[in-house]
């Protein structure tokens, strides 16, 4: 398998990393299906070294993915595989600027682009991963109270310190990510592209090509709506954070997955998974983007693996485009979409 998975350029500033990465949150925070056993730390690192052994080396966390039931960070669990395996063999992503906290039973989230703010954060991700430096270091958010040219020399110092290789931007707007790259080049934007989410196409993918910048691209199984993982609500447990996302509630869900459904019949006739084929689609927008799709399941991670010996034409693709139409429900609750590029 080792073959297929390609080790190419992201961006233009030198950055080299397989054109699969693997996507982190889901391992400690954030999506817990009712029914699915609790993995240990050794199960899911075994995880994360399979995907080494498979051709990964682009792994995606941040400094917010917390678990609140348990206290477990994101990072801290890459940082055990780092050692196990070896700091050489990861290109390491994370993520500062969004500070998630518990303020009794709600979640609060504050945005913070200011220079003490990146370093603080850095500091914490650089404990928690037990290293010295992050491979790309990428905003979570634009804070809408903080330049983003503050921001930006900020970072710009880091890398002097050599604390921070490269770094990128999360949800910008084309505009936001322009002013950025003035400052300090910009390695990648991390953004939501999928047969689910496709208004990154509009404006802010030209302005990447525009610049050179590679392009991230989280959730391309549209938070498993994509996959036939999720059959009804009731799959998600209670604390799975996409009972609070507008894709997943009574109005929306079952309209989604009756789409899922023409995808999953379509994908059969070709002798493929649903998952497989909205991932080969991803990857066939262009050589400059690398999902990051996320699992804790060494045989998901094997299937998603698989998706890149998919080859569509060009009609193939219009045909899954026009099958599954558009998505029922915002991506995000009210308050975090009025934080993401298309709503600002």
């Amino acid at each position: 398998m080792e073959n297929f998975i390609e080790q190419r350029a992201l961006g233009s500033q030198g950055l080299k990393v397989s054109c699969q990465g693997l996507g982190l949150m889901g391992m400690t925070s954030s999506y817990f299906i009712n029914g699915e056993e609790v993995l240990s730390d050794e199960e899911k690192i075994n995880t994360i070294g399979k995907a080494l052994e498979l051709g990964i080396n682009f792994f995606d966390t941040a400094w917010a993915y917390k678990n609140f039931q348990t206290g477990e960070t994101n990072e801290a669990l890459l940082g055990k595989a780092l050692k196990k395996y070896g700091r050489e063999k990861f290109i390491v992503g994370t993520k500062f600027g969004l500070e998630v906290k518990k303020d009794g039973d709600k979640i609060v989230r504050v945005f913070n682009g200011k220079p003490e703010g990146i370093r603080s954060q850095l500091a914490d991700s650089l404990e928690r991963l037990e290293t010295n430096y992050v491979d790309l270091y990428t905003m979570h958010r634009v804070d809408p109270n903080t330049p983003i040219e503050e921001t930006m020399k900020c970072l710009l110092e880091l890398q002097k310190e050599g604390k921070v290789l490269y770094v990128g931007l999360c949800e910008c707007t084309p505009e936001e990510l322009e002013r950025a790259h003035k400052v300090m080049p910009v390695t990648a934007v991390q953004l939501e592209w999928s047969l689910n989410t496709r208004d990154v196409e509009k404006e802010l993918i030209p302005m990447c090509r525009k610049l050179g910048i590679g392009i991230v691209a989280y959730s391309p199984l549209g938070r498993g709506l994509l996959t036939t993982t999720i059959t009804k609500k009731d799959d998600l447990s209670d604390n799975d954070w996409r009972k609070t996302n507008p894709r997943f509630n009574d109005e929306n869900l079952q309209k989604n997955l009756d789409r899922t459904k023409k995808l999953e019949e379509f994908a059969k006739k070709k002798g493929f998974s649903s998952a497989q084929l909205a991932l080969a689609w991803v990857h066939l927008r262009g050589k400059d983007v690398f999902p990051i799709p996320g699992t804790k399941s060494s045989t998901r991670l094997v299937e998603n693996l698989n998706a890149l010996k998919i080859n569509l034409d060009e009609k193939e693709c219009k045909e899954i485009e026009e099958l599954v139409g558009e998505s029922y429900g915002n991506r995000y609750c009210e308050f975090m979409m009025k934080h993401t590029h298309d709503s600002r």
